[in-house]
């Protein structure tokens, strides 16, 4: 009997590992706030999500911020429709629409939907409060309980301006994928810290070219957002990084096929 279920257990175990490693897309196109733009999606939108789904996308970003009454929602700027969403609560949000019908997801919502597949990994953005560093290491607590809750850590890789934020997500789930996007610490500070990478913006790493190969012999992964123009999609790729976080996700695969 023990025999029959340590061997279970190890290919529950054997099973699980090779869904993490094996079941997402290894393309390093990321879609920012999903894919929206060529299908004019709502930014941050199940639509969206659902879309970078369709186009194969190694990830799908979306950014999280929180309410008055402490609900995780998914937005990319600080108000949904004109209205505060640090200062609303959830109840006063829902008052508002995307433009496709779609009410303003809270986080369960669109993990939820995220997990109807195995193909695109959801790239958590914790947006930087804007009231206080507390209420910035609030929502990473928060953030993480909620994937915990929803049983998405597999699909789940964090991404922060927040330096706090970024620590709390590791202090609490050191597993996590975490890296940091401000571009104001070193590829030598983020690997002390326990970051997972580094995912700056084009112009700085453009500025810091060095810093790509340095984050990488650190063991770093290194991505860029928001890689758009061709001219600045075919540099970043000639750099060999791990992602790409782009608004055209269609034109990074194109141009990834052409180069083939």
């Amino acid at each position: 009997m023990k025999s029959i279920l340590f061997t279970l257990l190890t290919f529950l175990m054997l099973s699980s590992i090779s869904f993490a490693q094996k079941s997402f897309h290894k393309n390093m196109v990321i879609a920012h706030r999903g894919a929206w733009k060529a299908q004019a999606h709502p930014q941050n939108s199940i639509a969206s999500l659902k879309e970078a789904v369709k186009l194969g996308c190694e990830g799908s970003e979306f950014d999280v911020w929180m309410t008055a009454d402490g609900i995780l929602v998914v937005n990319h700027d600080s108000d949904f429709e004109g209205m505060e969403i640090e200062t609303s609560t959830y109840e006063e949000l829902l008052t508002k629409r995307h433009s496709n019908g779609e009410k303003l997801s809270t986080v369960e919502e669109y993990l939820k939907a995220g997990k109807k597949q195995k193909g695109t990994k959801l790239i958590f953005e914790i947006k930087p409060s804007k009231i206080s560093v507390e209420r910035s290491k609030k929502i990473a607590e928060k953030s993480v309980l909620a994937v915990k809750k929803m049983k998405a850590e597999k699909w789940v890789d964090y991404i922060t301006f927040s330096y706090e934020g970024g620590l709390k997500v590791i202090e609490m789930d050191p597993n996590a994928n975490v890296a940091y996007l401000n571009g104001d610490k070193t590829p030598a500070e983020l690997k002390e810290a326990g970051f997972f990478g580094l995912d700056y913006n084009i112009n700085l790493l453009k500025k810091n070219p060095q810093w790509i190969k340095e984050a990488q012999d650190l063991g770093l992964t290194v991505n860029a957002w928001t890689v758009n123009s061709a001219e600045d999609l075919i540099w970043f790729l000639d750099q060999n990084p791990d992602f790409i976080t782009t608004d055209e996700p269609e034109l990074l695969f194109r141009i990834i096929k052409d180069r083939e």
